[in-house]
């Protein structure tokens, strides 16, 4: 991958062992790229599922920029995220986070949190990746998410 001068990139992630299992672990982690400069993050959630392990992961990325002026790429392997932002979000917008059912969307207070930051961006993009394949930032960040689950497995004693 070509990476632009003056651009932060972010490759977020989120993963969950026995997902929408009752004993589960989720992990989430970010990798920011900044010029020559990188910054990783990661943490642990239990009983959750795998599609708010990757909002976290986002959300968690997009808090710790400083400077949300400068150009920004976040590259996830996760379609619910980015579908979300590319082409759901306007909608849910209007129709007060409702569902075509007239529920509330699935994991609306992750939702609106993650669309405040957002709007925070002077220029921010989603981007598509398929999952463990040939982007580093993306299989780095998914590193990060085992890394994490591993960790506090080892100090719980267990095994998921």
């Amino acid at each position: 991958m070509e990476y632009k001068k003056n651009t932060l990139y972010i490759f977020a992630d989120g993963a969950c062992r026995n997902n929408q299992e009752k004993d589960n672990l989720g992990g989430y982690a970010a990798v920011l790229r900044y010029n020559d400069e990188f910054a990783e993050h990661s943490g642990v959630d239990a009983n959750t599922t795998n599609n708010k392990m990757e909002l976290c992961a986002i959300v968690l990325a997009l808090g710790k920029v400083k400077d949300k002026s400068k150009p920004t790429i976040v590259t996830m392997d996760s379609q619910y995220v980015v579908k979300g932002i590319n082409e759901w979000a306007e909608k849910w917008k209007k129709n007060g986070f409702k569902n075509a059912k007239g529920e509330e969307i699935k994991n609306f207070s992750y939702w609106r949190w993650l669309l405040e930051l957002v709007d925070m961006f002077d220029s921010i993009q989603f981007v598509h990746c398929k999952g463990h394949e040939d982007n580093e930032g993306n299989n780095r960040a998914d590193e990060l998410c085992n890394i994490a689950m591993d960790e506090y497995l080892a100090k719980k004693g267990k095994v998921i």
